[in-house]
């Protein structure tokens, strides 16, 4: 009894958290719309400045991580397994994310030396993963 309880709740809360993440895509989907939008009609006209392109592909880069934490949810939903390898490869994107967008000017080293050390990780955890012997 408890255990079918359990499932139901658990369906429950991903079927709500898979909604709200395609909320979440649309929104900022619609924003990154507006934005380039905003950004090409304003004078210079059709060319973008430094801070903007990197405004651009910060937001792209975040609506792509909410599309893979979404197919994340519906495989859980789907074969009731979390897998691995996409949370590996949402970390990494992630992480490649705010690689992209930070500020030159204004970097601490060793805060470099730990987004190294980090992408290093996931990437290396994400290759054992994929090198591991499938099990039958």
């Amino acid at each position: 009894m408890f255990d079918r309880n359990y499932e139901r709740f658990e369906r429950a809360v991903s079927l709500v958290l898979l909604l709200l993440m395609g909320v979440i895509v649309l929104a900022a989907t619609a924003e990154l719309i507006y934005l380039l939008y905003q950004d090409l009609l304003s004078p210079p006209g059709l060319f973008l400045g430094v801070s903007e392109l990197f405004q651009v592909f910060g937001l792209f880069m975040m609506v792509l991580i909410a599309i893979e934490l979404m197919s994340s949810i519906y495989m859980y939903l789907k074969d009731k397994v979390v897998h691995v390898e996409i949370i590996f490869l949402i970390g990494i994107t992630a992480v490649t994310r705010k690689i992209v967008i930070l500020d030159s000017k204004d970097i601490d080293p060793f805060y470099l030396m730990g987004l190294a050390s980090l992408l290093a990780a996931l990437t290396g955890g994400y290759y054992l993963i994929k090198k591991r012997p499938v099990e039958k």
